[in-house]
């Protein structure tokens, strides 16, 4: 647009913030009759046309602007609130939930635009609210409860966008087809009970060690032959803290010793052995008040499995993926560690577990085989 025509929308424009709505409006009007008219133009149209009480053509004006350009977020801003308005406050979703996308892809956002989010953001949250309750009032009256069906109720807290999907998400290899589960129930592993009953002697042997200076280091340490993009709070800090038993698929044999009967108890447990590199076994510190920052295992060929050892009242938890779990003494926990996890200690006492790693049970053994093979091969390769 150029000349005359650039002009007489200024015009308009000025005359439309002057309140002179009758004004705006004619010249508007004549703009549009050649059908040459850009977004913006039938955009300012539609506010002219408001501010006459000519809403069903204010309507067919931004339809106009939306048709020219279908993101023109301005214009899915005034439609959704025009909608509104008119009492059609379910159309009118739609078109805050399209700014709010079209929104999220924008790298800079003007201070008018960011009001009009802001109202689309409250009348969504208003929605989702009334959604969720209608299922959820719908789903009790039909005898539903959360702790009977806690898949079920995950799925409606990922339906209703209160939590996220969670995938295994490993760092170093996947392999597919594998079930997406966090927590693993104790009681399908039938080695677990007699691990669990040596939990006294093998809490004497960790008190024991940590009455030594030397043992501990941080669990995640840097290294001058890497580059370091890890930015994790816990970087070389002895808030989250390891006593190594096994390293790398080495026995730590000072360690065995020293912790006879931790070392017997994991032998009759089936570690996840690849030499050179597992089983990985330690005894993990939290130290009090600190975090464990979300972030996702190396494979998802093994579970990691906790056997808590000193736990403080009101300790904190184990989050994997959408699901919270808290230590107890004694009790195992075994989950999947390529799910985002995280862990806190918000007590003023120290809680340690002993962790290890296990063969995932639906691996048939040929396929732990070829897995711990083409592990041995990436390192073999990465040493040349």
């Amino acid at each position: 647009m150029s000349g005359a025509p650039q002009q007489r929308l200024q015009s308009a424009l000025e005359a439309l913030r002057a309140g002179r709505a009758a004004e705006a409006e004619a010249l508007l009007d004549e703009l549009t009759r050649g059908g040459n008219a850009v977004a913006s133009t039938w955009l300012a149209l539609a506010f002219a046309r408001v501010n006459l009480d000519r809403a069903e053509d204010a309507l067919l004006a931004v339809d106009r602007a939306l048709q020219l350009e279908p993101r023109n977020i301005r214009a899915l801003l005034f439609k959704a609130d025009h909608l509104d308005r008119l009492g059609r406050e379910r159309t009118a979703l739609g078109f805050y939930q399209g700014a709010l996308r079209v929104a999220a892809s924008m790298a800079q956002i003007p201070e008018d635009v960011r009001r009009g989010l802001a109202r689309a953001e409250e009348v969504c949250d208003r929605w989702a609210a009334h959604y969720e309750n209608y299922l959820l009032e719908n789903l009790e009256q039909a005898g539903f409860t959360r702790a009977e069906f806690p898949r079920f109720a995950e799925s409606l807290d990922i339906a209703c966008g209160k939590a996220p999907v969670q995938l295994q998400q490993p760092t170093r290899y996947y392999f597919p087809g594998l079930p997406q589960r966090t927590f693993y129930p104790r009681e399908m592993f039938p080695w677990a009970a007699a691990l669990e009953a040596q939990t006294a002697q093998i809490r004497d042997e960790l008190l024991a060690v940590m009455r030594d200076d030397g043992h501990f280091q941080p669990y995640l340490e840097s290294s001058p032959d890497q580059p370091q993009l890890n930015i994790s709070r816990n970087l070389d800090r002895m808030d989250w803290s390891a006593c190594y038993l096994w390293r790398d698929g080495v026995r730590v044999e000072a360690l065995a010793e020293r912790c006879p009967a931790t070392f017997a108890a994991l032998e009759a447990v089936p570690l996840c052995r690849v030499p050179g590199q597992m089983p990985s076994a330690l005894f993990s510190r939290l130290a009090p008040g600190a975090r464990i920052e979300p972030h996702h295992g190396a494979v998802n060929t093994r579970l990691i499995c906790h056997l808590p050892l000193v736990v403080p009242p009101q300790c904190g938890e184990l989050r994997v993926g959408n699901d919270r779990r808290s230590w107890r003494e004694g009790e195992l926990l075994v989950f999947d560690d390529s799910m985002e996890h995280e862990a806190w200690n918000e007590s003023r006492d120290e809680r340690v577990v002993l962790l290890f790693d296990i063969w995932r049970p639906e691996l048939s053994e040929a396929e732990r085989h070829w897995v711990s093979a083409m592990l041995q091969a990436v390192k073999a390769y990465e040493a040349l």
